[in-house]
């Protein structure tokens, strides 16, 4: 199967778990090529088919001029691609759940085994120290370059006020961590309104024994499967 079908299929998975809607974006870093990626066009997620897809190289400009329009933020993708060779899939996504941790004091903690690559690192990427007075939207490469020295070699950066960016070494990592990081926010607020501050998080040797492990295949495989099936009889129906 083509890294064509798993990034259309990433885009549904994380429209399905409610952590994309009508905006965020996923790409994958190009098999043959790790100066170029791909990319949807500009359109909602839960919309993007494979003619939809858009090649790109890492200051994201189009390979093929004149074609529609990116999505404002792919700056994001092409400035951590050119700092983290080892990442080859991005998601940006604007979890309702992970934001509250992005703009207060509030550190997000593993507190979900299948959310362990949080006690990696999740720092907060706050845009007003890159430029004042935005609109919260990374839309050129000196603000994805800033975004992307945040993140540094950690799995996820947060963004104040507005979500936040997930890598994987496989499109597969960085869609379960997406999913699970939304997740874990959810269990940690949860727990936190529970006992306060007497919370019990994950041990740092507890992270790295689940870490190790921990790249989504059986979640991967279930979500594949389950998304082939829909799109065959989406372009049946189309045909």
């Amino acid at each position: 199967m083509s890294i064509i079908e798993d990034l259309v299929i990433a885009s549904r998975v994380c429209v399905e778990h409610g952590v994309i809607d009508a905006y965020g974006h996923v790409s994958v870093r190009s098999e043959t090529n790790p100066q170029r990626y791909f990319m949807s066009r500009a359109i909602a997620p839960e919309l993007i088919t494979e003619s939809d897809i858009m090649e790109f190289d890492l200051d994201s400009v189009p390979v093929v001029p004149n074609g529609p329009p990116g999505y404002n933020e792919r700056f994001i993708h092409g400035e951590i691609y050119k700092a983290r060779p080892d990442v080859n899939s991005i998601v940006h996504n604007h979890s309702h759940s992970v934001i509250p941790f992005s703009c207060t004091t509030c550190q997000l903690k593993p507190i979900f085994h299948m959310a362990a690559f949080i006690g990696l690192g999740v720092p907060n990427w706050d845009i007003a120290d890159a430029q004042k007075g935005t609109d919260l939207l990374v839309r050129n490469n000196v603000l994805g370059k800033s975004l992307a020295e945040k993140l540094g070699k950690h799995p996820a950066v947060l963004m104040r006020g507005h979500g936040s960016v997930v890598v994987g070494e496989k499109i597969q990592t960085a869609v379960g961590r997406t999913v699970y990081l939304d997740h874990n926010a959810k269990m940690q607020f949860q727990a936190m309104m529970m006992a306060g501050q007497d919370v019990m998080y994950m041990a740092d040797d507890e992270v790295m024994a689940n870490v190790a492990w921990q790249e989504y295949y059986r979640s991967w495989d279930l979500w594949k499967k389950k998304w082939q099936k829909k799109l065959a009889e989406e372009k049946s129906l189309n045909s």
